[in-house]
Parts: C-alpha cells; sequence; structure tokens
C-alpha cells in the first residue's frame, strides 16, 4: 500500500542561485519568518563552477558563511486624533484660522472673473486663426512642404492644436460659469 504524501517526507537541502540570493545578502533581508531563524547558510561550488547557496551543509567543498542578525524595528503607533472630524471645520475657525470679508471675497471673485474672461477672448481668437488656417481641413501648402509628409504632419498638427484650443476654451467656459454671481 502507497503511502500517502502528507506523510512522506523528503528532507532535501534549499538550493538557490547565485542571482537569486545576491539580493538578500547584500540587504541583509528574508523574504520570510522562517528564514529569519537561525539556519546557518552555507556556500557550495555547484556544476560548471556556479555557486549556490543551502541552507544547511550538504557536503564537501561548502563554506559557512558569516551573515550579520537580521533586525526588526516595529513600527510606531499613531496618535488617535481627539475630536470628530464634523468638529475640524468650527475648531480651524476658533482657532485663529484666517477669514476673509465679504467686500474682499467679492473683489477677488471680481478679478477672478475678469482675468478668465480676458484668457477666453484670447484662446477664442487663437482658435478662429488656427480654423482659419486649417481651411477645413485643406490648408494652404507652404514653400518649404514639397515633400507630401511634411504638409501631411503640420496638418494633423494644425488639427491637434484645434483640439486643444478648443478644449481650452471649454474648460475657461466651465470656470466662468462655476463662479458666484
Amino acid at each position: 500500500m502507497p503511502r500517502p504524501v502528507h506523510q512522506s517526507r523528503r528532507r532535501f537541502p534549499v538550493l538557490v542561485s547565485a542571482a537569486a540570493l545576491a539580493p538578500v545578502l547584500l540587504f541583509g533581508a528574508w523574504a520570510g519568518p522562517s528564514l529569519a531563524q537561525s539556519s546557518d547558510v552555507y556556500v557550495c561550488t555547484g556544476p560548471n563552477g556556479v555557486p549556490e547557496y543551502r541552507n544547511g551543509n550538504a557536503g564537501k567543498g561548502c563554506k559557512k558563511l558569516n551573515l550579520p542578525e537580521v533586525v526588526t524595528v516595529p513600527g510606531g503607533r499613531i496618535a488617535a486624533p481627539a475630536k470628530s472630524a464634523g468638529s475640524s471645520a468650527t475648531t480651524a475657525a476658533s482657532s485663529g484660522f484666517p477669514r476673509v470679508d465679504s467686500a474682499t471675497q467679492r473683489s477677488r471673485d471680481s478679478e477672478r472673473r475678469t482675468v478668465l474672461t480676458q484668457e477666453l477672448q484670447a484662446e477664442e481668437a487663437k482658435l478662429q486663426g488656427l480654423r482659419a488656417e486649417y481651411n477645413n481641413g485643406q490648408p494652404e501648402r507652404q514653400g518649404n512642404e514639397r515633400n507630401y509628409q511634411k504638409y501631411l504632419d503640420r496638418t494633423a498638427a494644425l488639427r491637434d492644436d484645434i483640439a486643444r484650443s478648443e478644449a481650452n476654451a471649454a474648460s475657461l467656459r466651465r470656470e466662468l460659469g462655476n463662479l458666484k454671481d
């Protein structure tokens, strides 16, 4: 009768290539708690002269490595806030957090509206110029565009510039729409 697999325990030394163990040896960190125990690590010369790292002395030509102990540092605790999140607005206002009176805020809002309006006008003028140059997908060829691919590249760049300018104008209109009156 064959023995079940879970009852048969074969003990083989763990073979690890030098490339796989190099980061572990350089930084002194092991992958898991079972490896962090005080087991000895040996380096042996394998076939073709390739070094092998083993967790047990498995034969001749193996040398025990003198590795430093693994040091772990427990993380610190974070202190829980004493007040709930709902009271943080009142705490900020009562603790001297700077507040702006309504007249100052209105003047800032009107200045912002003016700046956004100017930017929108500039973007619309730029968009109008780009559309005129694009000429519905048939821009006039320039003297340096004897190569047809250069013409196609400039046409594609114009199309991208128009799309970007339209998106910028839409974003500015949205910003203006979000301002309070």
